[in-house]
């Protein structure tokens, strides 16, 4: 991510900051906005033109969404797009994250997006074929949201429905599951906290947890963390946590495998 994205993302998260809290409308207006986007360089470009101003943006989203999405989702898909972006595929990915911060402030606390797309995320990879009809290139985009309706409607939130339809329409080159993983971790980041995905041999226990949740507190700035723990025998012993693109992994597996990759040399 080039700096003029990352100032770019900073800039959008103080617009939603500034709006205040949206209702679920808004977040499937920009995700819907973020397709549609998508689907036309020409404007994609017109809307990360550095030489065009506020007024000029958002008389073209005006004129091409119209009534088509509310007043708040216009605003922040202009505020986003009077930022510069390092290309045009980074304003994508940040208009898409501001539709998921804004689907978990419309979510009261008392739902767990992010344990629910979890929760998907594992569905889908233990079924091979619900993974092919989901991530396949060959599915249409309407077939993919209908299949999600189906799975989802009633077992999760609203908002979680919302985003994995979202998803499995617009993969932009991600697989599945690294898309939902990442929507878990913006919801997490948006509700204050840090997620991590802990992979042990065999479970952890609530005394054990306590203690990796303290450790790893102190090493991330002392943000909260909520665990997402997968039980998985390949690592044979120890842990391997993983926070966004960090990953600690004092696990068995990983120490034999380096100790053969130092034997090899």
């Amino acid at each position: 991510m080039g700096s003029a994205t990352r100032e770019a993302m900073t800039g959008t998260r103080d617009a939603l900051t500034a709006l205040g809290r949206a209702d679920l409308s808004v977040a499937n207006d920009l995700l819907a906005a973020v397709r549609a986007i998508s689907g036309t360089s020409q404007l994609r470009s017109a809307l990360i033109d550095n030489e065009a101003d506020a007024a000029q943006k958002r008389a073209l989203v005006d004129a091409v969404f119209g009534s088509k999405i509310s007043t708040d989702a216009a605003t922040l898909l202009v505020s986003a797009a009077s930022s510069r972006w390092s290309s045009g595929a980074d304003f994508l990915d940040g208009v898409e994250d501001l539709g998921i911060r804004v689907a978990a402030d419309a979510t009261g606390d008392d739902i767990d997006i992010d344990a629910e797309l979890f929760a998907v995320q594992r569905t889908v990879a233990s079924d091979a074929g619900l993974e092919l009809a989901l991530g396949s290139k060959l599915g249409s985009s309407a077939s993919k949201a209908v299949l999600v309706d189906r799975l989802l409607t009633g077992k999760a939130s609203p908002a979680t429905v919302s985003i994995v339809r979202h998803l499995v329409q617009q993969p932009r080159g991600r697989r599945i599951g690294e898309m939902l993983r990442h929507a878990a971790s913006v919801v997490a980041d948006q509700r204050g906290f840090d997620l991590a995905m802990v992979t042990t041999a065999v479970p952890l226990s609530d005394a054990q947890l306590a203690r990796l949740e303290q450790g790893l507190t102190a090493q991330t700035g002392g943000r909260r963390i909520r665990f997402d723990t997968i039980v998985d025998p390949a690592v044979v012993g120890g842990v391997r946590v993983q926070i966004g693109d960090d990953v600690f992994d004092g696990s068995v597996a990983s120490r034999l495998s380096s100790l053969r990759q130092k034997l090899a040399g």
